[in-house]
């Protein structure tokens, strides 16, 4: 999983499909921390969906499932859309909404409503190091989902990306202060930290191979960003980041393929 609002997006539609239960989804989004808070990002969404404001509930998961059902009995064809905007790239959002601004900062967030109607954007940003805070917004309009990676033209990127993100950590080593550890090293504990989140039974294995290409990928990434920057200079290190880029661009739209098509794997067959 690359995020909070990966596993709430992914964990919540398969209940919402009835292929989970409740306690399945509480157990997936409790990986990322003990204790979520939710509370509204104004007067108005907190008098639609019944939340607090200004104040904090706790029992997140409980409370983000209710808003997801709420929705969803609003209008059937409710949808629970992944984003993860980065800067040049906030394609999904409901631009000039205080939901897309916040969105952008965290660089995750869930868009809950039917295409077209009302709905609302939910964002995680952490608290502390043991606590989730959940931001419900309002939207306006929710926009037309945006077309997204297939699961094989996904599968190929990843396998390409693997290459690539080696051979840049590779390249990189020449510039690597004495003091850092071991990169492979640093990577594996990368990976590790990847491995505590977990998938519904309906997603497809191919989209279950791509998020753990994925996660390969972004461990050697964040290594190769991390490792050496004290060593130089802010050129070097803007040269770095422009390296990284494409790279990380390629693992958002892959995991936003396997998100999409995890989400239509839990719908039922009708």
């Amino acid at each position: 999983m690359s995020c909070p609002s990966t596993t709430l997006t992914m964990w919540a539609a398969s209940w919402l499909a009835g292929a989970s239960s409740p306690d399945d989804v509480i157990d997936a989004v409790q990986s990322w921390a003990p204790m979520h808070l939710v509370g509204a990002g104004d007067a108005e969404v907190a008098l639609r969906l019944d939340l607090p404001w200004p104040q904090l509930q706790d029992n997140g998961p409980i409370v983000l499932m209710r808003i997801a059902r709420t929705l969803s009995a609003e209008d059937p064809d409710t949808q629970l859309t992944l984003v993860l905007p980065a800067p040049g790239d906030v394609r999904g959002l409901p631009t000039g909404t205080d939901f897309a601004a916040a969105a952008i900062h965290a660089e995750e967030g869930i868009l809950v409503g039917a295409p077209g109607q009302p709905g609302a954007g939910i964002v995680p940003t952490v608290e502390g190091p043991d606590v989730l805070r959940w931001t419900v917004f309002p939207v306006p309009v929710i926009p037309q989902p945006v077309e997204q990676m297939g699961l094989g033209e996904a599968e190929f990127e990843m396998r390409s990306a693997v290459r690539d993100a080696a051979d840049t950590l590779a390249s990189m080593r020449g510039g690597f202060a004495a003091d850092d550890r071991d990169p492979r090293a640093r990577v594996a504990e990368a990976l590790e930290e990847f491995s505590h989140h977990s998938y519904p039974e309906s997603t497809p294995d191919r989209a279950l191979r791509i998020f753990d290409t994925a996660d390969q990928v972004a461990a050697i990434l964040t290594v190769a960003g991390e490792t050496g920057v004290r060593a130089q200079t802010a050129a070097g290190v803007a040269a770095r980041e422009e390296t990284l880029r494409p790279l990380w661009s390629t693992i958002r739209a892959a995991r936003l393929g396997a998100v999409a098509a995890t989400v239509r794997a839990a719908r039922p067959r009708v």
